[in-house]
């Protein structure tokens, strides 16, 4: 059981918030309650360095191997608390005291893990195991930067298989925006062929952050750009829309200094012009 005294709110997302390896639980804003995440990165390694990202001390890499008993101990303990005990009535405020998903995201990319597919399964079977199967989602959070793999395209099936979904980070579609915001070089036409690839796997969200970066909203190209690719989406049966993020919670990474939130009303009318495509879009400030 979980015994350590914490306050989870949505501006704070600790990896270590019940002194666990792999699961921690958090609230979250996009959820609308309480999510339980699993980390497949406690190295703090991911293969790319986007600006914005919460994690200290981040380096490139990619997952090390995955102890899945220990996994699976982790995450029945919390759920266990969570569904059976009285975690929520002791850690998390009124509002939010609601287990909305299982979604594994962490503190780098989940599917570097040569497991992701074992974890996967394993997630769905102890959630069937407490009876969430109908009212807890299954979400991974990736970069997609890896679903040429094909252990990778196995996991996102199963995924599909459980009623899961991908939320697919997509901040640029450009070659200059992919390396200032991501930190990566790859290139737009491989995101693309890859975004294609996940919405046949696997029902998919596009996860965007927008930010201005020196006090300055994405130039007029990059908009464009965007906008223009998810337009193409329209009437794409795998496309579940786009969740549009400002800048909540402080970078860890030295980018930080040119970072600041954009205003909320610089997200909506972003969202609208997305709207009129004909693509569902939410926003998340």
């Amino acid at each position: 059981m979980v015994d350590q005294v914490i306050s989870l709110k949505v501006e704070q997302h600790p990896r270590d918030a019940v002194n666990m390896t792999y699961v921690y639980p958090v609230v979250s804003r996009r959820s609308g309650g309480v999510s339980v995440g699993i980390n497949l990165n406690p190295n703090r390694a991911c293969n790319w360095h986007c600006a914005y990202c919460q994690v200290p001390n981040l380096q490139r890499g990619s997952a090390p191997t995955i102890d899945l008993a220990q996994l699976e101990r982790e995450l029945v303990s919390l759920l266990t608390d969570l569904v059976q005990g009285d975690f929520m009535l002791r850690h998390v405020p009124e509002s939010a005291r609601h287990l909305r998903d299982i979604a594994l995201s962490g503190d780098g990319e989940p599917t570097s893990a040569k497991e992701f597919p074992q974890v996967i399964e394993l997630v769905a079977r102890v959630r069937a195991q407490f009876g969430l199967q109908d009212s807890v989602k299954l979400v991974v959070i990736s970069n997609g930067s890896l679903i040429d793999r094909a252990p990778v395209r196995a996991g996102l099936r199963t995924l599909a298989a459980h009623g899961g979904q991908l939320w697919f980070k997509m901040d640029s579609v450009t070659p200059a925006g992919l390396r200032r915001m991501n930190g990566t070089r790859m290139s737009p036409e491989r995101l693309q062929r890859n975004f294609r690839m996940a919405l046949s796997l696997c029902p998919t969200w596009i996860q965007t952050c927008v930010l201005a970066w020196d006090g300055e909203p994405p130039p007029l190209a990059e908009q464009t750009a965007y906008l223009d690719f998810v337009c193409s989406l329209k009437g794409n049966s795998g496309l579940q829309g786009v969740l549009l993020y400002g800048l909540a919670r402080p970078s860890m990474q030295p980018e930080a200094v040119h970072l600041s939130a954009l205003p909320q009303a610089w997200l909506e009318n972003y969202a609208a012009q997305i709207r009129a495509c004909g693509i569902p879009a939410r926003v998340f400030v």
